[in-house]
């Protein structure tokens, strides 16, 4: 589930939130765990449990704490993660994630909107859960200590039992995360729960993690991991970067502008001639022929965005080609090291523009995917320095791809670090969404190969066809068309939306 992890203010409900979701992180199927029951004791499987599939049953904070990073499909850090659980096994449905606000006064408002978000949520996929099971997630900061964290976030632990309750569901446990120990706000005995807190079970040595290995899924990357991946460089390299992308900008913004001048133009007066608004197409002429004509690009070379798509296209190739390394910080040198600063800059500024954008989202599957998510992991930490915001669209891209590759956990991170980058960046914003409502990709794969193969078959765009005019000199009859601030204003508002 992702969100702003550094959210300090409440959120809207459904903004950075997961409502329910199959229990099972990206990548394939996992153990079907049941939470934690109620009433004491084992229960038979179901009748439509499948017998081939092991049942996993947790019954101590500990077997919580362990499944946490399997049911998430990453390790959450600085997080509060409510797991709904459902029937009389407590099993696990639903889910909801998002960072701790660092204002304690923050605390009850975002409480009740997880609380709102989560069973609101398994209620409109028709199974109202019967509990509860929620995580407090935090590092200490300074000389804190993992104790006094949870002392800390004691408060938060009771405002999210006191929201959930509100809607008549109880939160049967709380566990709290840090400094590899855990501690239950539920339990009173000193005696089981400790107040130092327990230490977590070792990786890869609990009845979850067996079952996880058998049916084929490893728990994923921490977030942070994930996060370090797709953040700018802070290195020395950083600063050549960034010449680099000064220079790309000197070089390539006045010919994006131009370009996008002479396209909204040309569709400006096509659409003025549809609607019958001489005047305002009169002007539009005008206009396009102070930009240049469209025509023009091509003699003086292709355009920015034929440039960018081919430049992706030569750059992925290449990564494509690379041997492989052994890991994924290895793995990124790599990729870094095979993309020169000046064609890193130059992708950057041409994923600026949407069109150009969405023609690289095409390369979401098969053998493009995994070379394009590459390309745009690298991009991303290529937007040092005062190119910050201009990470929003390589992120964007990586979050699409990864989630199209079956990687929701990266996706999800990576689309909320395009909105960190740009909050009202549409294509993360709906992209976000989609992956918080639980949407299947391929509805948005299928969308993107059929705008795939229309502008594959589709000829050339035609030239402008230039309006004939009166000799200079030569009045106009009254009532012909019209130039003046009337017929400018309707031209401009039309220019301003194609150039959105």
């Amino acid at each position: 589930m992702t969100n702003h992890s550094e959210a300090a203010g409440p959120l809207e409900p459904n903004e950075f939130v997961r409502p329910d979701a199959p229990v099972q992180p990206p990548g394939g199927p996992m153990p079907r765990p049941a939470g934690p029951v109620p009433h004491p004791g084992e229960q038979a499987p179901r009748s439509g449990d499948s017998l081939d599939e092991p049942v996993v049953t947790l019954r101590t904070p500990a077997e919580l704490a362990d499944a946490l990073p399997y049911l998430l499909g990453f390790t959450p850090e600085e997080s509060i993660v409510l797991i709904a659980l459902h029937g009389e096994r407590g099993r696990f449905g639903g889910r909801v994630r998002l960072g701790v606000p660092e204002r304690a006064e923050d605390w009850p408002c975002v409480a009740e909107q997880l609380a709102q978000c989560l069973v609101g949520g398994c209620e409109r996929r028709g199974a109202r859960p019967e509990g509860v099971v929620a995580f407090l997630c935090q590092e200490p900061v300074g000389a804190e200590t993992g104790q006094q964290v949870v002392e800390r976030l004691r408060p938060l632990a009771q405002v999210l039992r006191t929201a959930c309750g509100r809607l008549d569901v109880p939160v049967f446990e709380v566990v709290c995360i840090s400094q590899g120990r855990f501690w239950t706000y539920c339990c009173p005995d000193t005696r089981c729960c400790p107040p130092e807190g327990i230490p977590l079970l070792r990786p890869g040595t609990s009845v979850l993690a067996a079952a996880a290995t058998y049916m084929g899924v490893q728990p994923g990357a921490t977030q942070g991991e994930m996060r370090g991946r797709l953040t700018p460089w802070e290195t020395a390299a950083a600063t050549d970067q960034e010449r680099a992308l000064d220079a790309a900008s000197l070089e390539l913004l006045p010919r994006m502008l131009r370009e996008a001048a002479q396209l909204a133009a040309q569709e400006a007066a096509e659409e003025a001639a549809q609607d019958g608004d001489q005047g305002a197409g009169q002007y539009a002429d005008q206009y396009a022929d102070q930009c240049g004509d469209p025509g023009e690009i091509c003699e003086e070379g292709e355009s920015v965005a034929a440039e960018t798509l081919d430049l992706a296209r030569r750059i992925m190739a290449r990564l494509d080609a690379a041997p492989p390394a052994s890991g994924p910080l290895e793995a990124d040198n790599r990729d870094d090291e095979l993309i020169a600063h000046d064609e890193a800059a130059a992708l950057i500024f041409g994923l600026q523009v949407p069109t150009t954008r969405d023609r690289a989202a095409e390369w979401m599957e098969g053998a493009e995917g995994p070379p394009a998510l590459r390309l745009w992991r690298a991009l991303s930490r290529r937007c040092v320095g005062a190119y910050a915001e201009y990470a929003a669209a390589p992120l964007a891209l990586a979050g699409w791809v990864a989630w199209s590759l079956g990687d929701l956990a990266e996706g999800q991170e990576a689309l909320a670090m395009a909105l960190g980058a740009d909050s009202r960046y549409a294509f993360a914003l709906l992209l976000n969404r989609a992956c918080n409502d639980d949407m299947d990709p391929e509805a948005i794969r299928r969308c993107l190969r059929r705008k795939r193969e229309a502008h594959d078959g589709a000829s050339p765009r035609p030239g402008r066809r230039r309006r004939s005019r009166p000799a200079p000199g030569v009045p106009q009859a009254s009532g012909g068309p019209g130039r003046g601030p009337q017929s400018r204003r309707r031209l401009a508002r039309r220019i301003a939306r194609r150039s959105r």
